[in-house]
């Protein structure tokens, strides 16, 4: 009953001081960096700005409407000139007169209405920034992907650290006891110093490479805090080892590079370029707009707008017609400019596809090699574990001597090392093919 009690407290505290998760599986740490990765918010704020980008084009086709306002203050009135003979018929030919008009202050305030009633290009400029909502989505996936492959990669290398850092720990606490049991030897005289400093040695040796392993498994937790977003002065651990993520796999149907997101952002380029194409050579086409103007205009010699004095109205609309008929051939270049591109693009595609194809028969190619290695290098440290364990016992009861205990020791080290290499072989192979399969997001 006390232990219930106990672990119901322990519970509610964990929940009032908010106790957060560090602890992960590899899926766990997959879906806390789709929530918190940076790179992925910007990628997120991006299609939002897409959206708005939409809503301004949109905008321009809608009615513009915006009230105008002046205010005129002649420091010296403008001065006209007329001939003499039409004030006076019986003036010298050519004789001038001169005079001020207007009036010392003025004022006008229209509200002023347009609206396009066909524009080639606007029809084409809202279907690409509709376009582009796509586009942008399918960018942002990129960098998710990007995220999510750089989290697994982290991930698999703190398995494989945390794995070598077991064996070495292993490997310390192994020769420490054979030194505790051969002092024995030593004291009665049945065992040379020389021996001894050769097992020490290996003690020195092992501890080194103990340090290494710590610092190795340290530098892979943080980056992967890095890669998952996750503070990095919070406490992080991870709840797979090696051999079960050995065991996950997205391999087991074959993958179409097709789907691979690079490949088909290339392909909506490619879209994006047979718009531009159309927009350029519908720039040739008339445009036609519509506006409407209302206005009220004030003449005064003293500054009294505010006064109930009159103001003349003036009501204005009409259309106005604009055909391109001749731009130089610049026109013309633009166009065949954005017909190259599209070209390029669709170059691009085929290059990608055929790019894919040679990637995908290179990391299968090096998937199977690294998969055979890392069964000989399984067979190899076990058989090394074997020897060193056969040369200890040797050594224990006599039959044996340090230095063969030490090259055995060293002979199951460089198997270690070789195991650890063909594990992050067969990691780094498989996870190249899920990428070029698009295998490591969701499938939406």
């Amino acid at each position: 009953m006390n232990k219930l009690v106990t672990i119901f407290g322990t519970i509610l505290f964990l929940s009032a001081t908010g106790w957060s998760q560090n602890s992960f599986t590899l899926q766990e740490a997959k879906e806390y960096a789709l929530k918190n990765s940076l790179t992925i918010k910007n990628s997120e704020y991006e299609i939002d700005v897409m959206n708005q980008k939409y809503i301004e084009v949109r905008g321009m086709g809608l009615p513009q409407v915006q009230i105008n306002g002046t205010f005129n203050n002649f420091l010296n009135l403008p001065v006209s000139v007329i001939d003499a003979q039409f004030f006076n018929p019986n003036a010298t030919p050519g004789d001038l007169i001169s005079f001020r008009a207007g009036t010392e202050y003025s004022a006008t305030g229209s509200l002023e209405v347009g609206q396009l009633l066909f524009n080639g290009s606007y029809i084409i400029g809202l279907k690409v920034a509709k376009y582009l909502k796509s586009f942008q989505a399918s960018s942002s996936n990129i960098e998710k992907e990007d995220v999510i492959f750089n989290v697994i990669q982290s991930y698999e290398m703190v398995a494989v650290a945390k794995e070598n850092q077991q064996f070495v720990d292993s490997m310390v606490l192994i020769t420490e006891k054979l030194i505790e049991k051969q002092k024995n030897y030593l004291e009665l005289g049945l065992m040379q110093q020389e021996d001894m400093d050769q097992l020490s040695y290996s003690l020195l040796t092992a501890k080194d490479a103990q340090l290494s392993a710590k610092i190795q498994y340290e530098n892979a937790l943080s980056a992967l805090k890095l890669t998952m977003g996750y503070p990095m002065e919070n406490q992080l651990s991870i709840s797979e080892n090696a051999e079960k993520l050995m065991n996950q796999s997205t391999l087991s149907t074959p993958g179409d590079i097709t789907n691979n997101r690079t490949y088909q952002l290339l392909e909506q380029q490619v879209v994006l370029s047979e718009y531009n194409v159309r927009n350029n050579e519908f720039a040739n086409l008339p445009s036609l707009n519509a506006f409407f103007q209302h206005s009220y205009n004030a003449y005064r010699n003293e500054f009294d707008f505010f006064q109930d004095k009159q103001w003349f109205a003036q009501t204005v609309w009409g259309l106005k017609l604009n055909i391109p008929i001749f731009s130089g051939l610049s026109r013309h270049a633009v166009t065949t400019q954005s017909r190259i591109k599209l070209l390029q693009d669709q170059n691009a595609v085929k290059q990608m596809e055929q790019t894919l194809k040679f990637q995908s028969a290179q990391a299968q190619n090096n998937l199977s090699n690294a998969q055979s290695k890392f069964k000989l290098q399984q067979e190899n440290i076990s058989l090394a574990r074997n020897i060193y364990n056969n040369a200890i016992t040797k050594k224990d009861i006599g039959e044996g001597n340090s230095i063969i205990v030490t090259q055995k020791y060293n002979q199951l080290m460089v198997a270690q090392a070789q195991y650890v290499g063909s594990l992050v072989d067969v990691f780094q192979a498989r996870l190249a093919l899920d990428k070029i399969y698009n295998k490591l997001l969701p499938t939406e």
